[in-house]
């Protein structure tokens, strides 16, 4: 693998027609490191994500990669040339050709027998595939081919669009697991687009909150959970409790009792309660235990713990995680307080619930189209019609296309 290259954006817009979709970006990929952007469908990830590629023309802002300007003013890098891989959320393999085939894709064509196919098929756990086709693999070993694509040329970057959504959830954990390890292992630059609040936070060194075309915070996983910049990205990014207090100083009086905060407030404040720092005591009479008197509305049992939604007399419903064993039920009353540390408050009228975007990410619906010279003319980049790249970047080309048939990357979906 080559030395892995940071990627540096800023103020990055574009447009579909009359449709913002990036509106001022900024984003930092430091070399090595694993970035997540994160972000409800439409909010203009994937277009961040091929516009980092070259697959999309960016409008305005720039975009740098190990310190070189690949998109700015005036200036337009073709993708073959960004040293970046790229494995699409539908893997893009061409089922007419073999695995070793579609591994040496995008090779230099001196290199596509050679010892590069078997160490990338060794490395994703996939030795002796190469003559197979990918219609006898599996969901998991079809994804690897594709991550083995986007290896092979030794990108400086690689990209991934949601690469585990079109896997069953059990097959997905272990899939994002095994190339959670391999991403280590390689120390390899890697932005990848998900939509998946647990997945982000697995994955990422860091995590990009992406909303309305903008990076609302970016942060490490832990960072984000417990320091959100926002009540949005609070309730994005995990459960979360708001609840109305008024704060002097460092403690908030809230209707269930009175709440450290981490820093200074004064007034009207909602205040951050993630269900793991709430505790419930029986409220039978037999003791009097601290807190407020509420009662369980709901019980949610997940196997590795069990959710508690619970009303407080007079006071607001609250999401309440405790043990695995089960201890309410439905209609017992009990006390809810919290139990942990300095909590983040934030003003009362800010916008609290996550909501659509008004805008849809028309690159993740529509036809990237054209070559990697920016033609739409059946050939490459090198003049040539024989499906394959100048330069042979892995992941670019006519996805799910035979070679030569001159037709557009394949359709990305909404991101």
């Amino acid at each position: 693998m080559n030395t892995p290259a940071a990627i540096q954006v800023t103020n990055l817009r574009k447009s579909f027609g009359a449709v913002p979709v990036l509106e001022g970006v900024d984003l930092t990929v430091p070399a090595g490191s694993v970035v997540a952007l994160l972000g409800p469908s439409g909010c203009g990830k994937t277009t961040l994500l091929r516009t980092i590629a070259g697959l999309e023309r960016a409008d305005a802002g720039d975009i740098r990669i190990g310190g070189r300007l690949v998109a700015g003013p005036g200036t337009h890098v073709a993708p073959e040339r960004r040293r970046v891989g790229m494995v699409f959320q539908d893997w893009a393999l061409f089922p007419h050709l073999t695995v070793a085939q579609n591994v040496g894709y995008g090779l230099p064509r001196r290199d596509r027998k050679g010892r590069r196919i078997d160490e990338v098929l060794a490395m994703v756990g996939l030795e002796g595939a190469g003559p197979r086709s990918p219609g006898t693999l599996s969901g998991g070993q079809q994804q690897r081919v594709a991550l083995a694509r986007a290896l092979a040329p030794r990108p400086g970057v690689l990209l991934l669009d949601e690469p585990f959504s079109n896997l069953d959830a059990t097959l997905r954990i272990q899939v994002r697991s095994e190339v959670h390890r391999l991403l280590t292992e390689l120390d390899v630059t890697t932005a990848f687009v998900t939509h998946d609040q647990e997945e982000a936070f697995l994955l990422g060194d860091e995590v990009a909150v992406v909303r309305g075309g903008r990076v609302v915070q970016q942060a490490p996983p832990s960072d984000l959970y417990t320091r959100p910049a926002t009540p949005w990205v609070a309730a994005f990014v995990g459960d979360a409790n708001l609840v109305d207090g008024v704060a002097t100083g460092h403690r908030a009086s809230t209707a269930l009792g009175a709440v450290p905060l981490d820093r200074a407030e004064r007034g009207d404040v909602r205040v951050l309660l993630r269900p793991e720092e709430l505790r419930l005591d029986p409220l039978d009479g037999s003791s009097s235990p601290s807190g407020a008197a509420a009662t369980v509305e709901l019980r949610e049992y997940y196997g590795h713990d069990t959710v508690y939604v619970v009303r407080a007399d007079g006071g607001p419903e609250v999401r309440v995680r405790a043990g695995s064993v089960p201890r309410f039920r439905r209609g017992d009353r009990v006390a809810v307080r919290y139990d942990g540390p300095p909590a983040v408050a934030f003003a009362a009228d800010l916008t609290v619930a996550p909501t659509a975007d008004a805008a849809a990410d028309p690159a993740g619906e529509a036809r990237a189209g054209g070559d990697a010279d920016g033609s739409d003319d059946g050939h490459d980049a090198d003049g040539s019609d024989d499906g394959h790249d100048a330069d042979g970047v892995s992941g670019f080309g006519r996805a799910g296309e035979a070679p030569g048939q001159g037709a557009g990357v394949a359709p990305a979906r909404s991101g």
